[in-house]
């Protein structure tokens, strides 16, 4: 499974949004995690936010699947609860 990832712009971060991602990335080494760019298709999109507004614009990527927002560290139970279901 191929999933984009895309950080916000870290103007308001409330915590350490690329600790957080390698955390998810260290429990989860079945899936492929990889940098979103535009013009590439992705099984589903992790969206790491810094905030509640989670603002990043995803318009531009190709998603096939679902599109994950984070914007807690608190929340990365939870996403990897929801990549292992889309794994099943």
């Amino acid at each position: 499974m191929k999933c984009g990832v895309k950080f916000c712009g870290g103007c308001n971060p409330h915590y350490q949004r690329g600790d957080a991602f390698r955390r998810i990335q260290a429990d989860m080494p079945e899936i492929e995690f990889e940098y979103a760019e535009e013009g590439t298709d992705y099984d589903h999109l992790l969206v790491i936010g810094g905030c509640t507004a989670c603002c990043p614009i995803i318009d531009q990527y190709t998603v096939n699947g679902d599109v994950l927002k984070m914007w807690s560290e608190d929340h990365v139970d939870i996403i990897e609860e929801k990549l292992e279901e889309k794994l099943k």
